[in-house]
């Protein structure tokens, strides 16, 4: 009992020891002859999962004549032929189409990377142009109040301009009276002083006649 225990748990052991997993190849290669059987000459090897032209199956040999892609025509066996791709085509497709869609998830995620820049690219230029609008706008509203204070100051000007003119135009007035005033007092002196100097020779002859008189008299008064 205890050696078949022994060798019960070796046996166990053993298979433990030898339970890997395997897998079955795929990966061979058939001969394309020359005629329907195995005597012919071989003229290609064709790997499995090779795509072939169907032309026609003979029955009594079980050979199918086929042509490969490149132009080459050729009998097989028909029982390496299938009417689909073997798993390991479909298995190469999925992987192709897989690296087709990683590359083009790269690209993908190249371009968003390229949108997101381009977009914070856009977003900075938006803000940039934002504040330059905004600043713009600033000197707009100054431009505006300096047209406005521009308009205002030549409004005042004009009036100032107007005024300055009127007060011309009444010195020039007073100018004038003044002139007038001048010569008119001119003129009263010249006739005051022609008068004085009438009266002054009227008195001046006048006065010895008076005294003349006066001892006239006086002379008629002693006889």
């Amino acid at each position: 009992m205890k050696y078949i225990a022994y060798f019960i748990l070796t046996l166990l052991s053993s298979n433990v020891a030898f339970a890997k997993s395997v897998y079955v190849t795929d990966t061979m290669k058939y001969t394309l002859r020359s005629g329907p059987n195995s005597t012919y000459k071989v003229i290609r090897m064709l790997p499995s999962g090779t795509r072939l032209k169907l032309l026609e199956i003979d029955e009594a040999t079980s050979y199918s004549k086929v042509e490969t892609n490149s132009g080459v025509i050729g009998y097989i066996p028909s029982r390496f032929t299938l009417k689909q791709p073997i798993s390991r085509w479909f298995l190469e497709r999925a992987n192709k189409k897989i690296e087709q869609i990683d590359a083009e998830n790269k690209q993908l995620k190249a371009d968003l990377s390229s949108l997101q820049s381009n977009n914070q690219t856009s977003l900075s230029s938006n803000k940039s142009l934002e504040k330059e609008r905004n600043q713009l706008d600033k000197e707009l509203n100054d431009l505006r109040k300096t047209a406005s204070n521009a308009i205002q100051l030549q409004r005042q000007r004009n009036e100032l301009q107007e005024r300055v003119v009127h007060v011309e135009r009444e010195l020039q007035q007073l100018k004038r009276k003044n002139q007038a005033l001048e010569d008119s007092s001119n003129q009263d002196w010249f006739l005051y002083g022609g008068i004085l100097s009438f009266l002054g020779i009227f008195f001046g002859l006048l006065i010895p006649k008076i005294r003349w008189q006066r001892r006239s008299q006086s002379n008629w008064d002693t006889f």
